[in-house]
């Protein structure tokens, strides 16, 4: 898929939304991609998560036992492109701030996976996700995601495959251009919340 395909799903869904948003790393943005919008209606996420299966196996990275993904983002597209990569699924969650399997989820020592997200910015959550299996001995061999903010400039520890990148500028707080900076500040995503 290109990346006109991928945002024009985006902007069928009412997902690419314009204003002042802050993201999950804290940064803020004039863009912010509301992947809840798109991931609500099935016949969307295939046609998403068909496309980076294709993409992960076109790269490689096909040969894996299981798609690990990081809670709460991460769970749909990462069901969705391990049902058309033919393996399962499953996901990390927060205890106390840190990623752990939870749900007699498991992973064997040595294991090929692949951690699946959503949409990448700075790539803390597949790090974190990556941080989680290594400790449990997994070899995660890659990471994907659909759409890759940082469009290449993330660095997530092992190769990143996205459907997409789509460079969007995102500012330090106290370094906001004067336009952004006289609009009201929106949090869309769900880190940090109680």
């Amino acid at each position: 898929m290109t990346q006109d395909e991928v945002l024009e799903i985006f902007r069928d869904c009412g997902a690419l939304l314009e204003g002042h948003f802050i993201l999950s790393s804290g940064l803020r943005s004039p863009v912010f991609l509301q992947k809840a919008r798109v991931f609500m209606h099935p016949d969307k996420a295939e046609i998403l998560c068909r496309a980076l299966a294709e993409k992960i196996r076109a790269e490689g990275f096909g040969d894996v036992s299981q798609v690990v993904s990081p809670a709460m983002g991460g769970v749909i597209p990462g069901y969705e492109t391990a049902r058309h990569l033919g393996v399962p699924a499953i996901y990390t969650e927060r205890v106390d701030g840190v990623f752990e399997l939870r749900r007699s989820f498991e992973v064997a020592p040595g294991e090929k996976v692949i951690v699946v997200e959503d949409i990448v910015s700075t790539g803390l959550s597949i790090r974190e996700c990556i941080d989680c299996m290594n400790k449990l001995g997994a070899d995660v061999i890659a990471a994907a995601c659909i759409v890759d903010r940082s469009d290449g400039e993330a660095d997530v520890g092992v190769p990143l495959v996205s459907l997409t990148g789509y460079k969007v500028p995102a500012y330090a707080p106290d370094a906001l251009p004067a336009e952004l900076a006289a609009l009201p500040a929106v949090k869309p995503g769900s880190r940090g919340l109680q």
